[in-house]
Protein backbone atom coordinates (compact mmCIF):
# COMPACT_ATOMS: atom_id res chain seq x y z
CA UNK A 1 0.00 0.00 0.00
CA UNK A 2 1.42 3.72 -0.98
CA UNK A 3 2.04 5.78 1.61
CA UNK A 4 -0.36 8.48 0.23
CA UNK A 5 -3.25 6.13 0.38
CA UNK A 6 -2.45 5.11 4.14
CA UNK A 7 -2.57 9.08 5.36
CA UNK A 8 -5.88 10.59 5.43
CA UNK A 9 -6.94 14.04 6.29
CA UNK A 10 -7.66 14.54 9.92
CA UNK A 11 -11.46 14.54 10.18
CA UNK A 12 -12.61 17.46 12.93
CA UNK A 13 -15.21 16.32 15.10
CA UNK A 14 -18.58 18.76 15.60
CA UNK A 15 -17.79 19.21 18.97
CA UNK A 16 -13.85 19.62 18.87
CA UNK A 17 -14.33 23.03 16.69
CA UNK A 18 -15.39 26.11 17.28
CA UNK A 19 -17.32 29.07 14.93
CA UNK A 20 -15.17 31.93 17.35
CA UNK A 21 -12.54 32.52 19.85
CA UNK A 22 -13.50 31.90 23.70
CA UNK A 23 -15.22 34.96 25.11
CA UNK A 24 -14.19 36.03 28.56
CA UNK A 25 -17.10 34.65 30.22
CA UNK A 26 -16.81 31.58 28.22
CA UNK A 27 -13.07 31.24 29.27
CA UNK A 28 -14.37 31.98 33.35
CA UNK A 29 -16.75 29.58 32.80
CA UNK A 30 -14.80 26.80 31.27
CA UNK A 31 -11.25 27.20 33.38
CA UNK A 32 -13.79 27.17 36.70
CA UNK A 33 -15.56 23.77 35.51
CA UNK A 34 -12.22 22.49 34.81
CA UNK A 35 -10.85 23.27 38.34
CA UNK A 36 -13.72 21.91 39.56
CA UNK A 37 -14.19 18.69 37.47
CA UNK A 38 -10.38 18.32 38.67
CA UNK A 39 -11.73 18.70 42.26
CA UNK A 40 -13.65 15.76 42.15
CA UNK A 41 -17.33 17.78 41.33
CA UNK A 42 -19.35 15.19 38.88
CA UNK A 43 -22.91 16.22 39.69
CA UNK A 44 -25.16 18.82 38.33
CA UNK A 45 -26.29 20.10 41.46
CA UNK A 46 -22.72 20.06 42.87
CA UNK A 47 -21.55 21.59 39.80
CA UNK A 48 -24.01 24.49 39.95
CA UNK A 49 -23.10 25.31 43.51
CA UNK A 50 -19.43 24.83 43.38
CA UNK A 51 -19.83 28.22 40.57
CA UNK A 52 -21.73 29.75 42.89
CA UNK A 53 -19.42 29.22 45.65
CA UNK A 54 -16.13 30.13 43.38
CA UNK A 55 -18.03 33.88 42.62
CA UNK A 56 -18.20 32.69 38.76
CA UNK A 57 -22.02 33.82 37.52
CA UNK A 58 -23.75 34.10 34.29
CA UNK A 59 -23.57 36.46 31.49
CA UNK A 60 -26.09 38.83 33.25
CA UNK A 61 -23.94 38.39 36.67
CA UNK A 62 -26.87 35.95 38.27
CA UNK A 63 -26.24 33.24 40.40
CA UNK A 64 -26.40 30.06 38.60
CA UNK A 65 -29.52 27.95 38.47
CA UNK A 66 -29.55 24.04 37.24
CA UNK A 67 -31.80 25.68 34.96
CA UNK A 68 -29.78 28.18 33.85
CA UNK A 69 -26.55 26.27 33.58
CA UNK A 70 -28.20 23.86 31.25
CA UNK A 71 -29.50 26.58 29.01
CA UNK A 72 -26.09 28.25 28.42
CA UNK A 73 -24.98 24.98 27.79
CA UNK A 74 -27.22 24.11 25.71
CA UNK A 75 -26.65 27.60 23.55
CA UNK A 76 -22.59 27.24 23.59
CA UNK A 77 -23.15 23.37 22.65
CA UNK A 78 -25.32 24.88 19.56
Amino acid sequence: MEQETRIQEPKNIVWQTRTHEQTAFERRLSMAMERAFADGVDELNALVERLNHDGVRDEQNKAWTVESFRAVMAELGA
